[in-house]
């Protein structure tokens, strides 16, 4: 099988990605970072109508033309409005003590801060003539009647679920949550908290790629860790095809003796990706097991991190309904130097400096997950590419993965 190009594998896996078919309405107050299925159409305008940006004096702009230092105008307060509460009309001549957030009252079009003005026992002084329509927030100045706020295949963060409370919203409509089938092969795995033996290895991925999932806003189906059989993967790939809708897994994917994956997937369904040209990362899988679309990858932890981020992520998020799936490049500049040309793309672990530079860990084994702890981020490296001190590089922060 052809070996891909980074851009190339990416797009061909996410050519695959539809979207889990069954929704469900849930309680707007447990939906976060839940993805919706309807778009989210508003049945008011937001604010309701018009009110007070400031705690000040609702006035009639007319009243106060002439108003300045040399001469001031004298506005007895006719009425005090609070938030909650709806006011009596202006009339001509007064004004009306308000305070954030209430309604401004018929007659009054424009609010005076309370600091512009000085109170005395006859009135309100006023020395500037303010403009029509200050500080007075306007009905549906944040949103219209009928328009839609969210569409379906966003995600519904903090600010989006404040939105949709906005409107009076208290249940959306969201794809219920992926469930993706998870293990981990190799006879030297051991699970934190247990001895380890001669030759064992903590299978730091299962936390990893648990923790990921469950950014993302997967349900894990964990199986946990494989031996290193034929017989052995076979059952858990069959396992996790029957409850799964994708299967991810870690480690196996060479063609040495004691890697079964390739030939186990190709025993129960098809491979569609077999290797890349990135690194880290080149032992990338990507096909089916019994119709269940299926993804392997590398065992090093550095490349299953990276792998993950810039490959299956973008992919689970499309099957979790999301639309906006790509990956926003920053151009920052480097304060380190690359001077060997590579022939894969590489992803290298980098952090922002206090020069607002990007510096490099000092190894980039992909074996180290340390430097992926260290990082705040990955800078992309063409194929053939060398970088110098100074150079713009594409660098794409863990916060968007992360957020």
């Amino acid at each position: 099988m052809e070996m891909l190009t980074y851009s190339e594998a990416l797009a061909k896996i996410i050519a695959h990605a539809r979207p889990v078919a069954e929704v469900e309405t849930i309680p707007l107050m447990y939906s976060t970072n839940r993805v919706l299925a309807q778009d989210v159409v508003s049945p008011m305008a937001v604010p309701g109508w018009d009110n007070s940006q400031m705690d000040g004096y609702a006035v009639r702009a007319a009243d106060l033309a002439a108003a300045s230092e040399a001469n001031p105008v004298l506005l007895p307060v006719a009425e005090r409005i609070i938030a909650g509460s709806v006011g009596k009309p202006v009339e001509a001549g007064t004004c009306a003590r308000i305070f954030t957030g209430a309604p401004v009252p018929e007659g009054a079009d424009t609010v005076v801060p309370q600091e512009e003005v000085t109170v005395t026992e006859a009135g309100v002084r006023f020395t500037k003539a303010p403009k029509e329509g200050a500080w007075v927030r306007r009905l549906g100045s944040d949103i219209a009647v009928g328009s839609t706020i969210l569409r379906a295949g966003d995600r519904l963060t903090p600010a989006a679920i404040g939105t949709v409370a906005s409107i009076g919203r208290a249940y959306v409509t969201v794809y219920r949550k992926l469930r993706v089938g998870i293990f981990f092969s190799g006879n030297e795995l051991v699970q934190p908290g247990e001895p380890l033996p001669p030759g064992g290895v903590y299978n730091s991925n299962r936390y990893m790629i648990r923790s990921l999932l469950q950014t993302l806003g997967c349900e894990a189906f964990d199986l946990g860790s494989i031996p290193d059989t034929f017989e052995a993967t076979v059952r858990a790939l069959e396992h996790a095809s029957e409850t799964a809708d994708v299967i991810l897994t870690t480690g196996g994917m060479s063609v040495g003796e004691e890697d079964h994956l390739k030939p186990a997937v190709e025993a129960l369904g098809a491979l569609d990706v077999w290797r890349v040209k990135l690194k880290p990362g080149k032992p990338l899988a990507f096909g089916n097991v019994r119709g269940v679309p299926y993804i392997g990858l590398p065992g090093n932890p550095v490349s299953g991190f990276v792998v993950f981020l810039m490959m299956a992520r973008p992919y689970l998020l499309r099957r979790m309904g999301m639309t906006d799936i790509d990956m926003k490049p920053q151009q920052i500049r480097a304060d380190f130097e690359w001077t060997k040309a590579g022939d894969r793309e590489e992803f290298v672990r980098v952090r922002r400096n206090d020069a607002g530079g990007l510096d490099l860990f000092h190894t980039q084994n992909s074996q180290v997950l340390s430097s992926c702890a260290w990082a705040d981020g990955l800078a992309d490296i063409p194929a053939g590419a060398v970088v110098k001190k100074g150079d713009l590089v594409a660098y794409y922060p863990f916060c968007q993965f992360f957020a």
